[in-house]
């Protein structure tokens, strides 16, 4: 039985992201969604020949030649990612120097880029994602579908925002642009932005 699937605990309390994100959402969303990802990319991975590589390895390999593993094992990397891109009293516009040096240079500053992220999400017709990402040495800000993500694009993801329905739907409804904003401003872990942002380099 292989371990690349392990569903991660969560860095924080059920209620420590309230009011921007409920306990009820993070139940729900980890312990059931994020399970079931857990649960099927295992037994999905069994028989793969892709048993001995890393996660971001099974995410690459499998796209476009087994959708039920890269299904599960993107929308695994991704949230495991997601819940390390959050905490209590996170956001705000204080990013750490390096970081903020390289959203100056490459995405206009901090205001266009939080508007471009935005806009991202809101954009992403039904299920998906919006991301920043280090390509060929420049941030950019994307958006993808379903469990895709910049991994498969050649990028390296640093922050990525889930804007399925299972993420926002239990505190918003159909919101989803007070929903980013709320994330934007007021939980995105930008210490853990930095740290994949100097691994990316």
């Amino acid at each position: 039985m292989t371990t690349k699937f392990t569903l991660p605990p969560l860095p924080y309390a059920y209620d420590a992201l309230g009011p921007y994100m409920s306990a009820e959402t993070l139940e729900y969303h980890h312990d059931k969604h994020h399970q079931a990802y857990v649960t099927n990319g295992e037994k999905l991975l069994e028989g793969s020949g892709l048993e001995i590589l890393p996660l971001e390895d099974i995410v690459k390999e499998s796209h476009g030649k087994n959708a039920g593993l890269f299904n599960n094992a993107g929308q695994h990397y991704n949230h495991v990612h997601f819940w390390n891109w959050m905490k209590p009293n996170g956001g705000g516009n204080k990013l750490p120097a390096k970081l903020q040096a390289a959203i100056d240079a490459d995405l206009g500053g901090f205001d266009k880029f939080r508007a471009d992220f935005i806009a991202a999400g809101t954009t992403q017709f039904g299920s998906g994602w919006a991301w920043l990402s280090l390509k060929n040495g420049k941030l950019e800000v994307s958006k993808t579908p379903n469990g895709v993500s910049p991994l498969i694009h050649g990028a390296h993801p640093i922050l990525g925002v889930d804007v399925w329905e299972h993420s926002y739907y239990i505190d918003y409804r159909n919101a989803r642009p007070k929903y980013l904003e709320a994330w934007f401003d007021n939980l995105v872990n930008w210490e853990h932005v930095e740290l994949m942002f100097d691994e990316a380099r």
